[in-house]
């Protein structure tokens, strides 16, 4: 998916956006805004439209905080992130886990990539080898197609509206509910992030205020938007209202942490760097310290 704009091109923040279900309680209603200018792309793609200045804010993964070769800094006005199952991150796999040698990994996620890594090191003692793979309808790898590969993770909504046959993938794993296992813990997915020197905090206050709207009027967006993503309303509502969690609290922040901590101990990282946040302009994050 390339970039696309939505709203006035002169808004005055400029905010890169994913366009899957399970964002809408974060970005719904903003692409009314008349001083808001919205970038769609995949999350893979959000950290460079943002270090390249494309947008002031950006929805981006996780795990780009530290992968950046700019120092970014975290704006606390909502995340994607899971207490337990996720039901929209997902290995599917022919072969039991312990015999894993190669996964084909969705392209569109960095994050759900690395913890997949974390998660198969951990439980299962594996370290298979990754090859990317283009999920969203052409199912290749570097051109070609490759319809059924022995196991793959997908992301987003194609796990649920282009359903892989569990007959043909009778072993399968939820990360979300892997990590809870295995940490006790929450998982980030994705989360705003601003280049440290950009001034975020008026960019921040408009989503924050935004997501707290949205959490009052998630059935109505429900019923304008779930058939547009291909999924039946209940599911739609169970999965935004009850798995999928969308605010910083100290649980999210531990939880980050430690998939930082792991992530570094496996050489995934270079560095740990702390948490940096961005202070004003948004009512005060339980998380944030």
């Amino acid at each position: 998916m390339s970039a696309r704009p939505d709203g006035p091109p002169d808004a005055r923040h400029r905010v890169g956006v994913v366009s899957y279900l399970n964002t809408l309680p974060l970005i719904d209603g903003l692409e009314n805004l008349a001083d808001v200018h919205l970038v769609h792309a995949v999350p893979s793609r959000l950290i460079d439209l943002l270090l390249g200045g494309e947008v002031e804010v950006g929805l981006c993964s996780i795990v780009d905080y530290q992968r950046s070769p700019e120092a970014l800094k975290i704006v606390p006005a909502g995340l994607l992130g899971c207490d337990g199952s996720t039901m929209t991150v997902r290995l599917f796999s022919q072969v039991p886990l312990a015999r894993l040698t190669r996964v084909h990994c969705d392209t569109e996620s960095h994050t759900s990539v690395m913890l997949l890594r974390v998660l198969l090191d951990a439980q299962h003692g594996v370290r298979p080898e990754l090859v990317n793979y283009d999920a969203a309808g052409h199912r290749t790898v570097e051109g070609r197609r490759v319809q059924w590969p022995e196991a793959m993770l997908l992301i987003g909504d194609k796990v649920v509206t282009d359903a892989t046959p569990a007959i043909r993938y009778p072993y399968q794993l939820d990360l979300g509910a892997e990590w809870r296992e295995l940490t006790g813990l929450p998982f980030v997915f994705a989360t705003w992030m601003a280049r440290r020197e950009t001034d975020a905090r008026a960019a921040g206050a408009v989503l924050d205020r935004q997501r707290r709207h949205n959490r009052e009027r998630l059935d109505a967006f429900l019923r304008r938007q779930a058939p547009r993503h291909g999924w039946p309303i209940d599911l739609a509502r169970s999965y935004l209202s009850e798995m999928l969690r969308f605010e910083w609290t100290p649980r999210m922040v531990a939880g980050v942490e430690r998939f930082f901590g792991m992530a570094h101990d496996l050489g995934l990282i270079d560095e740990n760097r702390p948490l940096e946040w961005e202070r004003d302009g948004v009512e005060e994050c339980a998380g944030a310290p």
